[in-house]
């Protein structure tokens, strides 16, 4: 029974995986700065090896060491600010806040299947996957600042 419901949780993680990708790889048409590409092709490269990792990890199975990970900072911008909507037109900054909103949800949503599984493998997996969309927030949130506060001379 856990091998079904482990399957079909890993399947759910692999589809999102999946839909990162390709929401990633959307936007960057949508974005002007070579900046703001770059980033965004930076995070959907990592949500795609992240798929090929899930699909691994299903495939050949590796148990409960195949996902280990380290510990991430929250800015916690995400929470404070509104996400704006992807347009052309858009500031690098909004590029990033969007992206840092969909890995909030992307953590949050791993979280949330974690805390309704008993410990085990399921919920390692869920756990551990949830600490790597908070690293992919980490790191929009981490350019956000930097774009939306500039260093200066002064500082």
């Amino acid at each position: 029974m856990e091998t079904k419901g482990f399957g079909a949780i890993i399947d759910l993680a692999i589809a999102k995986e999946e839909a990162a990708y390709n929401f990633y790889t959307e936007l960057v048409n949508k974005v002007r700065t070579t900046e703001a590409k770059d980033a965004l092709q930076y995070i959907a490269a990592e949500e795609k090896q992240h798929k090929e990792l899930l699909v691994d990890y299903r495939d050949k199975g590796y148990g409960d060491d195949g996902l280990t990970l380290s510990a991430v900072v929250d800015y916690k911008i995400a929470e404070q600010l509104e996400a704006p909507e992807p347009k052309s037109d858009m500031e690098t900054r909004d590029v990033y806040l969007i992206a840092a909103h969909r890995e909030k949800k992307a953590h949050e949503l791993y979280l949330s299947l974690a805390a309704i599984h008993p410990d085990g493998r399921a919920r390692n997996v869920l756990l551990k996957m949830a600490e790597e969309e908070l690293r992919h927030k980490e790191k929009m949130e981490f350019l956000y600042t930097n774009a939306a506060f500039p260093k200066t001379d002064g500082a």
